[in-house]
């Protein structure tokens, strides 16, 4: 009787153990799967909260050209303030028609350094000086700013070698000061240039006039959006301020061989405030 017993016992043994294992096995599945619900809703929040950052707050920019020497070098490093100017279509990131206009809108002052997307495609991020306001007329005569029939204060400040896509040559630095007092460096090459004699041009309502610091080497408003350049920008179009450089590196750095990120790195231009 007792050995009848045994097997039965053990039987039955067997049978428990067989739900425990599966027990165990939907228990670890299903932490598994909770598991990947986390990281799942963490990436989320945390794209969530760039999103927002980059929205409404601040935007980094790399500069990709010499067209704002002295004050600005290729491979600089920006942080750009989105609530400057308010916000349009162009602060959300590709631009969707979600509204027209702005909202909060805040009009720059002449002299900022402003980030903002080209006209004639609306997806290109430029950045140059504001240096017309609307209302204003803006002209270059033998090298020299006029602002409404004024010529604009400057000063030579030095002059050095600059090497650019066209060898080393002489450049004047000068401290140039517009009409409500704001001051910076501007770079040339002239007299006598492409860009140092034009028509006047007039700025209407809602749009802005913006050229670069490095006057002979800078497609900006005062080319035409139909012969390649920037035109006049509308209000719209602005995406935000230039505040800051955060690094910076000199040309040659790639992204895929980091001991080159450290080679060309320029300590001296971290953390430096635009004017």
């Amino acid at each position: 009787m007792s050995d009848t017993n045994k097997p039965d016992g053990g039987a039955v043994a067997l049978d428990r153990d067989a739900p425990a294992g599966d027990e165990a096995r939907d228990d670890k599945a299903k932490g598994a799967a909770s598991e990947t619900v986390e990281i799942i809703k963490t990436v989320f929040y945390a794209l969530l909260i760039a999103v927002v950052l980059r929205v409404l707050f601040f935007q980094p920019f790399t500069i990709p050209s010499a067209s704002m020497e002295p004050n600005l070098y290729e491979g600089d490093y920006i942080v750009v303030s989105k609530w400057s100017y308010g916000y349009s279509k162009h602060s959300i990131p590709f631009s969707p028609g979600v509204f027209d206009g702005r909202i909060l809108g805040n009009a720059p002052q002449r002299g900022d350094i402003v980030v903002f997307k080209l006209p004639a495609d609306n997806r290109t991020d430029y950045i140059k000086r504001v240096i017309g306001l609307p209302g204003d007329r803006v002209q270059m005569i033998s090298n020299v700013l006029h602002i409404n029939g004024s010529p604009v204060q400057d000063a030579v400040v030095r002059t050095e070698e600059v090497v650019d896509a066209f060898g080393s040559r002489p450049a004047v630095i000068a401290r140039e000061t517009l009409p409500n007092g704001k001051t910076f460096l501007t770079q040339e090459f002239g007299p006598g240039l492409q860009l140092d004699d034009t028509p006047v041009y007039e700025v209407p309502n809602g749009y802005y006039f913006m050229m670069g610091d490095n006057r002979d080497n800078s497609i900006d408003s005062r080319v035409a959006m139909s012969a390649g350049g920037v035109g006049l920008v509308p209000e719209e179009n602005l995406v935000g301020k230039a505040q800051v450089i955060l690094f910076s590196w000199t040309p040659g750095a790639s992204l895929f061989n980091p001991v080159s990120w450290f080679a060309n790195l320029r300590p001296s231009r971290f953390f430096t405030r635009l004017e």
